[in-house]
């Protein structure tokens, strides 16, 4: 056997055994921040919006029914100054009836797959320690920001901003309005011979910046 057919062997041998070292073993890091400061978020009328009963009469058969706006007063408040972020869970993730629309929570099912409609959530009229304040989403968990105070069920934040650029400022006492528009799907497409249900949900949770 040659000198050199044999050190091509002893490579391919080191590189082989350098590979299954590699692939036989993982390191791990976990990261994180533990913040001195922690929030509670509450709702003026405990969270509870209730829009009494509709005649499906009165609901469009071939397009969506936009159902009256109601709002609320959302209470953020910190032990000290803080950033912080707003997140929007839809708890009926799925029934909203345009699922092309990133902005739309549902508003649950019926007759076991029907899906009923939907509803678009959202802050505005901010006040952040006393001062007016805008808000400002990000689609990217904080890295970046845009003017807008919209929830998405999805990949979702909402902060605020007083002046200047468009980055989240620590705040220890915020309120805002909330406001829910939902809309019912054309009944064309719902058995509405029975009285349903609508079941929309949400869960808001403060965010450490």
């Amino acid at each position: 056997m040659s000198k050199s057919l044999n050190t091509l062997i002893a490579t391919l041998m080191l590189v082989t055994a350098t590979q299954a070292l590699a692939a036989s073993s993982v390191d791990l890091s976990v990261r994180g921040l533990i913040t001195p400061s922690a929030c509670d978020i509450s709702v003026s009328n405990g969270g509870q919006f209730d829009l009494g009963k509709l005649a499906a009469k009165d609901l469009s058969p071939t397009t969506f029914t936009y159902l009256p706006k109601m709002s609320a007063q959302v209470t953020t408040t910190c032990e000290g100054a803080t950033l912080i972020a707003l997140e929007a869970k839809d708890n009926r993730a799925g029934s909203a009836h345009r699922e092309d629309d990133g902005y739309l929570f549902g508003l649950g099912l019926i007759n076991g797959t029907e899906k009923l409609g939907a509803m678009t959530t959202w802050l505005s009229v901010h006040n952040a320690d006393g001062a007016a304040a805008d808000s400002i989403n990000s689609s990217d968990g904080g890295l970046t920001w845009t003017n807008g105070g919209s929830f998405k069920p999805l990949n979702n934040l909402v902060s605020f901003y007083k002046s200047g650029d468009n980055v989240p400022v620590p705040v220890q006492l915020l309120v805002s309005n909330l406001w829910i528009e939902p809309e019912i799907a054309p009944t064309n497409s719902l058995t509405l011979t029975n009285e349903v249900l609508i079941d929309g949900s949400l869960t808001l949770t403060v965010r450490y910046l």
